[in-house]
Parts: structure tokens; sequence; C-alpha cells
């Protein structure tokens, strides 16, 4: 209320000196060219006066909140750590909403005692319609990645947040509240999710239900495994078993490049798609690979390449193993399914060895 009469006060003063001098002022009153004149310049000068006061005002309030957009949209996909764990990350993103940097595309990196852990998402839609989405799969993430010894169970964690968000939305959304018809109706959400586990030795296990997979970057690029994914969370109920694939290690040097589908789907004018592998293999060919440099890279050649903004969301996470421990054993070169407590019991042998 106090910074409403602080605003008010200029507009009232301009306005009160407008009335005074046409009903005081005998200049006002005069019907002579010259008084006329004088009398148009005063109130030409009183209108500029509360035109350029507004707009002062409006421009306030518009950095006002684009400061709290953006705190909030920091705290929701907050800022990646230079490094975790002996691993370099850098990450971008891309909204296809403008003036919003968080839209339907999530990413996390948490160092857990079982482990790197990293999720990448992709709210079906975008911009600010999933973001509530987008906080419920990030909220439950934070908190699994460190409770859960097994990945699958963190998957199910995620699984059951999403499932309480469409819930409530839907109780929302239905027309006894009286809102407003959902841009994407709760039946017709999912969620695509990619979870890794990168270990002390850079050995990498991954579940994924309908995400690209990751380039791994060593001299050139390669999608790390060709191995089907699960449906998007959200479409299906999760099966009863949830094999991890094992998918090698990341050796130091080499990087991991996580992406969203708005990647691969961005086209140019003449419907032609980005070529994102060609693009990472020229960034990878003069090792180290520099991850901020491959995101300026990425990005770059995306603009280039398109000529605006994407239609989709397009984010982007790299991460390079920094650690100089190499393990004794070779990558490797596909991806093996395994049950998770055959996979864990594995890990834990090898540790006692």
């Amino acid at each position: 209320m106090i910074r409403l009469g602080r605003s008010l006060v200029l507009p009232a003063v301009w306005g009160a000196f407008a009335v005074t001098y046409k009903l005081a002022c005998p200049l006002a009153q005069a019907e002579s060219l010259g008084a006329r004149i004088v009398s148009s310049a005063v109130f030409l000068t009183v209108g500029a006066g509360l035109i350029l006061h507004v707009r002062w005002a409006l421009l306030r309030e518009l950095r006002q909140l684009r400061e709290v957009a953006g705190a909030t949209q920091n705290v929701l996909l907050r800022p990646l750590p230079p490094r975790v764990e002996g691993l370099a990350l850098a990450a971008g993103r891309l909204s296809a909403s403008r003036g919003a940097s968080v839209g339907g595309d999530l990413y996390e990196v948490a160092a857990t005692d079982h482990g790197v852990r990293v999720v990448m998402g992709d709210v079906r839609g975008h911009g600010l319609a999933a973001i509530s989405t987008v906080a419920a799969v990030l909220g439950s993430f934070r908190e699994a990645a460190h409770d859960e010894p097994e990945l699958p169970r963190v998957l199910r964690r995620l699984d059951r947040a999403l499932d309480r968000h469409l819930r409530e939305r839907a109780r929302a959304e239905h027309p006894a509240y009286g809102g407003a018809p959902p841009e994407t109706p709760v039946a017709e959400e999912f969620v695509t999710v990619l979870l890794l586990e990168i270990d002390g030795d850079g050995g990498i296990s991954a579940l994924n239900c309908g995400h690209p997979w990751p380039h791994l970057l060593s001299g050139t690029a390669r999608p790390l495994t060709d191995s089907d994914p699960l449906p998007p969370l959200g479409a299906f109920p999760l099966p009863a078993d949830l094999p991890v694939l094992d998918c090698g290690r990341l050796l130091p040097g080499e990087a991991l490049v996580l992406h969203t589908d708005g990647m691969e789907d961005a086209r140019d004018a003449t419907g032609t798609f980005f070529p994102l592998r060609a693009v990472l293999a020229d960034a990878a060919r003069v090792p180290p690979v520099s991850p901020q440099g491959v995101i300026r890279t990425v990005y770059a050649q995306l603009l280039r390449h398109t000529g605006r903004l994407p239609s989709d969301d397009a984010t982007l996470l790299v991460l390079r193993n920094d650690r100089t421990r190499v393990p004794p054993q070779q990558r490797e070169t596909a991806c093996a399914a395994r049950p998770a407590m055959e996979l864990s019991g594995r890990r834990r042998d090898e540790r006692r060895r």
C-alpha cells in the first residue's frame, strides 16, 4: 500500500497542477492566440509527464517480475556446479516460450552415497504450462536419489510422484472447480525420463523411459546404446521387473552428452532436421572435450540451422570424466541388461577385490 501511494503522488501533483491552472490562472481563461498556445503547452507538458511516469512505473514492475521469475526458475532448475565428484559439468537450455528460461525440460546431477546420479527428462508440451510437472518430478528425484540404494527404486519414486501430481491436476481442472480448460489434458500427460548412475570407476548404469539415449564423445560421437527404452512415465504403468542397463565405463577424458528431443527434432526452413550427432562429432575431434565448448558450439549451430527459436524446448547436459584413475577393465562395446540386485552385488564384489 505504501508503494502504491508513492506511485500515485506524482500523477496527483501533475493533475492538481493542471486543474489549478485551468480554474485559477487568468491566462487559461483568455481567448487570445498567445494564451491558447501557452495553455496548450502547459497541458502538453502535464500529459507528457504523466505518460513518462506511467512508463517508468511499468518498466520498474517488469524488472521486478523478471527478477522474481528468474529466481523462481533458478530454484526449480538450479544452475549446476562446474564439478561433481570428479566430473566436469555444463548445461544449457533453450525454451520455446519467448522470455522463459524453464519449460518442459528437466535435469539434475546429484552426488550420492550410491554414485553420481543424473536425471534428464522432457514433459509433454513445453513452456510455462509444464513447469508444475517439472517441479513434481525434480522434487522427487532430489530426495529419492539420496534415499534409494537401487536405481529402479528411484524410478518408481518418480513414477509415484508424477501420478500424485496428475491426480491433483485432474481435481483442480474439474469443471466443478471452475478452472479454464487446460492446454494439455491430464489424460494425455507423460514424461520421458533417463536415469544414469556413474560409479567411482566410471561404470554407467541406466534406466530409460522413452528418452533419447546420450551420446558418448571419445574422438567421435556415438549413442551410448541402441537398446529399446521403456514407455514414458504416465503413459503406462511401470513393469514389475526393471532391468538396469550396464553401459560400460566413462573413461577419463571422455564425455557424455544428454539431450532432449527438441535438439534432434529442430528443423530449418526446408524441413531438414538438425544434425546433432555430426555437430557433436566435430566438437569431439580435438581432445580434451570442453563441456562449455560443446554447449556453445551446439547451440550456435542449432540457431544457425533453424534461424529462429525452436518449436520445442532444447536442453543439453555434458559430463566429462576428469578422474585420473583408469579402470583396469576395457569398456564393453554394448549395454547388457542385468537385474538391479545382480548389478549391485557385482559392484560390491569388485570393491572387496
